[in-house]
């Protein structure tokens, strides 16, 4: 059996969000390494953790026809992190989620590819308006969540990482 993956690409102004490549693996070890980094996204992993996530995701894209893409620099290559839709079992519905991995804070990166990957997620896969399941205390999250338009909606019992905020984004129609 062959699996072929068609995953599309994004580009923005400065971005390119594309599928996930072998070079990919070790900014994932890097981000998962870093236990003040990873904690917001489940916790920190070892070396195999990090490969049994980054190895899902490509698997998610394969069972659900969408996943997280990587954020790289259009210009130079440079990887910024992963941003796009999570679906895995026991979650109530798909979430917008992104993370940054060490250097692409503040420059408003992850707001241009997340913004970028929920228009894809409402034109193209046709959902509604996406939640984003957030840790308790990851205020860089929040803000992120509130710059692109989303409202604290309440709290729900995550299967494998507890508690987690729910913050809606503003439905496809309700941004035109």
């Amino acid at each position: 059996m062959t699996l072929t993956l068609d995953i599309p690409t994004i580009t923005t102004e400065r971005l390119t969000l594309r599928g996930p490549e072998p070079q990919d693996f070790e900014p994932h070890v890097r981000f998962f390494a870093d236990e003040k980094r990873a904690w917001g996204f489940g916790g920190a992993e070892n070396r195999n953790g990090a490969w049994r996530w980054f190895a899902s995701n490509i698997g998610h894209w394969a069972l659900r026809g969408y996943g997280y893409w990587t954020i790289t620099d259009k210009a130079t290559g440079a990887i910024y992190g992963i941003t796009g839709l999570w679906h895995p079992e026991g979650w109530p519905e798909a979430e917008l989620g992104w993370v940054a991995f060490e250097g692409a804070e503040g420059r408003g990166i992850i707001h241009e590819a997340a913004f970028a990957a929920r228009q894809y997620a409402y034109d193209h896969l046709g959902f509604g308006a996406l939640p984003s399941y957030i840790m308790p205390g990851n205020e860089r999250s929040v803000a992120l969540a509130e710059r692109l338009g989303a409202r604290f909606e309440g709290t729900f019992e995550n299967v494998s990482h507890g508690t987690e905020m729910i913050y809606r984004h503003p439905a496809p129609e309700a941004l035109k």
